[in-house]
């Protein structure tokens, strides 16, 4: 397992082209996220917060600003820096154990070595007695573990998720919150998380990243000072809560006194 590195991102900006003029999606956006933080970012539709971790992977690479990992300027993608999306995007015709196995494909390691860490990684992800099932045979949160093993198999510096629990129903979605969070405290990964739900964010980060709408800046870092588990229902996690919500909704006075 490689030292875990320092994410740096200053002053990042990000202009896509488009036919009715330029669309300047990302402002000026500088943020420092420390080796083994769990980071979460919440902002309104639009407001730049996936093409920030589409930069952040190396699947984009047209922008002004610095994007380093340790010191060296990402590039492109890299084993390094792992993604989970919304849809698991699994292989259907691989088992379980083959799809989290294709993330070593470029790991030059022998087979037993590649085995025993596909085995450890279904362990981790709750999925032992699945290794052999297909995609369909599993459920959304099934597969969305096998997506989360893929990613991690590889022990990454940084492992960035964009809105990963949005496609599951309410129950699974807390379910799979409380498993990811045991994971995380198992591997002690960077995170860095894009989600809409400010619950979740709150429940899993130990600082939220609030983006203003396009073009997106950094309205407010609220470092979320609650020990783990942490408790939904209590005044400090309502507090949190109600902070955000202003600086999401601070030019809407009306809409904050009626969801607060």
């Amino acid at each position: 397992m490689e030292v875990l590195e320092t994410l740096l991102i200053k002053n990042l900006n990000k202009t896509y082209k488009a036919e009715n003029g330029d669309v300047h999606a990302l402002k000026d956006v500088s943020l420092t996220i420390q080796p083994g933080e769990f980071v979460s970012i919440v902002g309104t539709s639009g407001c730049g917060k996936s093409t920030l971790l589409r930069l952040i992977v190396g699947l984009e690479n047209d922008f002004t600003g610095e994007i380093k990992l340790g010191g060296k300027q990402i590039q492109g993608p890299d084993i390094n820096r792992g993604m989970v999306f919304q849809e698991a995007r699994l292989f259907p015709w691989l088992t379980a154990e083959e799809n989290i196995a294709f993330g070593l494909v470029d790991n030059h390691i022998s087979k037993k070595e590649k085995k025993e860490i596909v085995n450890k990684h279904i362990a981790l992800v709750n999925l032992t007695g699945f290794a052999k099932s297909y995609p369909h045979q599993l459920s959304g949160g099934m597969q969305q573990r096998v997506s989360i093993a893929r990613a991690l198999v590889n022990y990454p510096n940084l492992l960035t998720l964009d809105e990963p629990f949005g496609a599951l129903d309410a129950l699974t979605r807390l379910q799979m919150q409380q498993e990811f969070l045991r994971i995380w405290e198992t591997e002690k990964t960077t995170v860095l998380l894009v989600t809409h739900d400010v619950d979740e964010a709150i429940f899993l980060a130990d600082r939220v990243v609030v983006m203003s709408s396009r073009p997106g800046t950094i309205s407010k870092i609220i470092k979320v000072n609650a020990s783990r588990p942490r408790d939904r229902n209590s005044c400090a996690f309502a507090d949190i809560k109600k902070e955000i919500y202003k600086e999401l909704f601070k030019e809407d006075n009306l809409l904050i006194d009626y969801i607060i």
